[in-house]
This record gives C-alpha cells, structure tokens and sequence, in this order.
C-alpha cells in the first residue's frame, strides 16, 4: 500500500537551519518547500497548500507569530499542522489546545532535526485518525 507523499513548509531566515530540516524531512518522504521570511511563506503556503508548516519565530518583514496567523486564518476549517520554532521554549516541545502565538504546537529551536520530523510524523497520524 502506497502512502501519498506529505507537503510541508519550513520558513526560517536561517539558511543552514533551513537545509538541515530540508534534508531530514526529504530523507523521511516528505515533499519540502522553503521560504526565508514569513511574508514569502504566506505566499508558499497559498500556492502549494501544504500538511504541515513549521515557522520560525523571528523573522525579517514578518515574524513567525504573524505568519502562522496569517495562515490559520487563510486555510480557514482546513488548517495544515502549524508548528511554531522558537528559542523561547525550553525543554520538551508543548501542545495548546487553542493557538497562543499562532500555533498550537511550539517546539524549541534546540530539538534535533531528527526529533522534529518524528514528531510532525505522530502529529500527522494522530490528524489522520482524528478525521476518520
């Protein structure tokens, strides 16, 4: 049984930050697209509506709290995954049950690479059997 591949959407001014997620979440199948601010992210998101978003929190032109804003309410009672990246959270990474800062999933910059596609994999799974 084949599995349709998952889209998601990594924004962060940090270029090499950027490649490592790229690259871990290729290597686990996922179809990836980058942007290097929240306003080209916005934009990204319109065009390619992906599963998931993960968004640093400072950023130029437009922050991460407004990004993942922004694109909840774009996506409307569709919303992807919205994952918010930031130095601000320490230790494990934390749910919410309403959004604070955008999303309701916040995950401190410091989780490896390898972490963040496994959580965003159970994040993914635990959607799917929700919606059925």
């Amino acid at each position: 049984m084949t599995q349709a591949l998952k889209k998601i959407l990594l924004i962060d001014d940090d270029p090499f930050f950027l490649k490592i997620l790229t690259d871990n979440f290729r290597e686990s199948g996922f179809i990836v697209f980058n942007a290097n601010d929240g306003i080209e992210g916005v934009k990204n998101y319109l065009e390619e509506l992906p599963d998931v978003v993960i968004s640093d929190l400072v950023m130029p032109r437009m922050g991460g709290v407004s990004t993942c804003m922004e694109i909840g309410r774009l996506a409307g009672d569709h919303p992807p995954v919205i994952i918010l990246l930031t130095t601000m959270v320490h230790g494990a990474p934390r749910e919410h049950e309403v959004p604070e800062m955008g999303a309701k999933i916040h995950i401190p910059k410091s989780t490896s690479p390898v972490d963040i596609v496994i959580i965003v994999e159970q994040l993914l799974e635990r959607r799917k059997y929700q919606q059925s």
